[in-house]
């Protein structure tokens, strides 16, 4: 079966077409910022700044992939399994739950690039 998610997850996104999830949190006085997807992570001093930050690394990371034809592999990696459980709490029927993330989005990967 793991062969299968495998595959999945490998052609999940192409340089063209895809999504990335995105959580926006505060640990212990600091916000971060997680493309899910991508393995990015930004910091700043509130959450409107790790948004800014973010959708621009996010912008730019896609631009690269497409602009140098690199491996969708890029644009699938493993999702940290800490961020993986910041969004199933942003996703959860509980407002306890959902408190722990400040803001989670998805977005198309052709609307990023």
């Amino acid at each position: 079966m793991a062969g299968v998610y495998s595959l999945y997850m490998s052609f999940r996104n192409i340089r063209h077409s895809g999504t990335v999830r995105s959580i926006i949190f505060q640990q212990n006085g600091e916000w971060f910022g997680a493309a899910l997807e991508f393995n990015i992570v930004e910091t700043g001093c509130s959450p409107q700044e790790v948004d800014m930050l973010l959708d621009e690394a996010i912008a730019g990371y896609i631009e690269a992939a497409q602009k140098n034809r690199l491996s969708s592999a890029v644009l699938n990696q493993t999702v940290e399994p800490e961020y993986e459980a910041l969004w199933n709490s942003a996703n959860s029927e509980t407002e306890e739950e959902r408190k722990k993330v400040y803001k989670a989005s998805q977005y198309s990967v052709p609307a990023l690039a």
